[in-house]
């Protein structure tokens, strides 16, 4: 790390100017300020741009906070190292793990709210924000080499070393895990999916955000042991800072809410239901016996074959619940037990034998692949195409050409 006044041996160089460089691996001197500056104003613009929305959610306002501490980040580093050092070690980063944590929570569950005790999660940033402005003055991190000497200092750089790995590690599984039990849910509830809806952008920032960090820390490592590698990873940081920023503010401006087709579709589960007509009371009160289960699955596929409502290619459980009089709750329970397939896999697998039938039935020979897609209630070619070769065991025009060789033999035997 950068202490005013000193010279490192390769990892930064202050100019008379003011300007602070970075050594890459071919001992060329790359200016870091430019990237401080792109990274300060994207920050701040897509932090603006996120408080303007409306209605201005929880989430988006973890977002928008989010990215205004990104742009301080960068604006006290910025000033630390050009101007006035006024701090010791950085701190802001002791955020980014509790509020990926918090988005991912509130974005994803509609009727949890901020609470005061979701404050404790940025404990840590408030204790090492206060040794950090109250030890300014002190040579806490004078660069990756010295990590491990002995002094006064050493108990502090392992606390702080230990703290911020284990925060970016652990919040990033909780929001891993977090994604994935969201993903799972809407496995359950819808026939479809979107990266809005199923959050893939997140899952793949939060993976991306621990990963880089993670060789960060590996490659900060290396350095403490040995003087191998040759740039400082601190100063990688504000590259990944500024780029991670962009694409956080972009999917995040993009996000729409994901409990819009609850007023839509879903606004009848707010209730308990009640029992169906010719239905047990005990089917709600308690779990389905196999025989019982066994009869709504074979409900279920009859009403399949017959009436087809895998060809709304907006369907959801709730959909299927009220037209066929069963509980979404058995459905689930029954397409999971019985059935061994949630909502989703359950809906598509209909859906390609309906492209299967229309693909091998010579009505629809002049029809294209996309268009027998949206006929069989497909809302995309590429779900089309990757649920069909999962399924089939190859893409659908492979499968049209592998028909349509065969049909042509037969004629000609």
């Amino acid at each position: 790390m950068f202490i005013r006044g000193e010279q490192p041996k390769y990892t930064a160089k202050m100019v008379s100017i003011g300007y602070l460089y970075v050594v890459n691996v071919t001992g060329r001197m790359i200016p870091i300020e430019p990237i401080l500056y792109i990274g300060i104003s994207q920050s701040f613009f897509a932090g603006l741009l996120i408080s303007s929305r409306r209605p201005f959610s929880i989430s988006n306002k973890l977002m928008a906070a989010w990215l205004f501490l990104i742009c301080f980040e960068l604006i006290f580093a910025l000033v630390n190292i050009t101007i006035l050092q006024f701090y010791s070690f950085p701190f802001i980063s002791f955020t980014y793990g509790p509020l990926l944590f918090l988005y991912a929570q509130h974005i994803t569950l509609k009727k949890i709210g901020f609470r005061m005790l979701n404050l404790l999660h940025f404990i840590p940033f408030l204790v090492f924000f206060a040794v950090s402005v109250w030890l300014r003055d002190y040579q806490v991190f004078r660069n990756p080499e010295s990590f491990f000497r002995t002094d006064s200092m050493i108990s502090l750089r392992i606390i702080y070393g230990v703290c911020f790995f284990l925060s970016i590690s652990v919040y990033s599984i909780l929001t891993f895990i977090i994604i994935r039990n969201h993903q799972r849910t809407l496995a359950d509830n819808l026939s479809y999916r979107s990266v809005a809806a199923t959050l893939n952008w997140l899952k793949i920032l939060s993976i991306t955000f621990y990963s880089v960090y993670l060789v960060l820390f590996i490659l900060g490592g290396i350095n403490i042991i040995g003087n191998y590698i040759p740039f400082d990873p601190y100063y990688v940081v504000f590259f990944f800072i500024a780029i991670f920023s962009f694409a956080y503010s972009y999917y995040g401006v993009m996000q729409p809410d994901l409990f819009t087709y609850d007023a839509e579709v879903g606004a009848k589960n707010s209730a308990p239901e009640e029992p169906k007509a010719g239905e047990p009371e005990k089917y709600t009160r308690s779990g389905l016996k196999p025989e019982q289960a066994e009869v709504i699955l074979q409900r279920l596929l009859a009403f399949a074959a017959e009436r087809k409502p895998y060809l709304n290619r907006d369907l959801t459980i709730f959909d299927l619940a009220e037209e066929t009089g069963i509980s979404r709750h058995h459905i689930t329970q029954v397409l999971n037990e019985m059935h061994g397939r949630n909502f989703y896999t359950f809906i598509n697998e209909l859906r390609v034998q309906e492209a299967v039938a229309r693909i091998t039935n010579p009505k629809y020979r002049n029809y294209t692949i996309l268009a027998i897609a949206y006929d069989s209630g497909f809302n995309s070619k590429s779900a089309f195409n990757k649920i069909f070769k999962e399924i089939i065991g190859m893409t659908p025009s492979k499968f049209r050409e592998s028909t349509s060789n065969q049909n042509q033999l037969t004629s000609n035997l």
